[in-house]
């Protein structure tokens, strides 16, 4: 899988957030957006994962077949923790992760108690997620994120809300569980992405 970005900008109202910006991406490697607050880093991924268009410029999505992704079919092939993600609150963890299983389906087909397992929530199967700690949500999040059989996994801001346990979960898990996957990052705390061995700033991208 690759994705090929070509001089791209997003411009919201009368400024520019992100111009000019043109890299390509590969399946197996490791990428971090850095950049202080408010710079583009999310705005930068969710351009990519096109949960906004561009204003200018082109994405390209190209199987490992060669061939070009559909933007309409990109959804498919890759997965996103980010705070600003929304779950489904009214569901139960179990719920939620058979929900999701079938849109994108778990590496292993790991059963659903093997998932719970995973997130180290065992006890929370039948919990609603509404009354879930904002800790439990973003192990969630990042659980579904790292299972996913997908080519590409985004992580913005990946421990916000996680205590020292939950990081320490966060790093052990990153890198064993995404191995053969692209992962791309948006962060400013380098602790979330010590392991990528490709840094672009956005602060280039103006």
């Amino acid at each position: 899988m690759q994705i090929v970005v070509d001089r791209i900008g997003k411009k919201f109202v009368r400024e520019w957030i992100v111009r000019n910006a043109t890299f390509k991406l590969e399946t197996g490697q490791k990428y971090v957006f850095v950049g202080p607050n408010g710079s583009g880093k999310s705005t930068c991924l969710q351009l990519l994962t096109g949960m906004f268009p561009v204003s200018e410029g082109t994405i390209a999505y190209i199987s490992e077949s060669g061939k070009s992704v559909d933007v309409d079919e990109w959804y498919k092939h890759l997965v996103i923790a980010a705070p600003y993600m929304e779950l489904v609150e009214e569901f139960t963890l179990r719920e939620h992760v058979d929900f999701h299983r079938k849109f994108k389906p778990l590496k292993n087909n790991i059963s659903l108690a093997e998932f719970e397992d995973f997130i180290q929530l065992p006890n929370a199967s039948h919990k609603v997620i509404r009354h879930f700690s904002s800790g439990m949500k973003q192990r969630l999040k990042l659980g579904l994120a790292f299972m996913s059989d997908v080519p590409v996994v985004f992580l913005d801001e990946p421990t916000t809300n996680l205590d020292s346990q939950g990081i320490q979960w966060y790093l052990e898990m990153v890198t064993r569980m995404a191995a053969n996957q692209m992962i791309i990052l948006g962060s400013n705390v380098k602790q979330e992405y010590e392991f990528c061995e490709n840094i672009i700033s956005v602060s280039a991208f103006k």
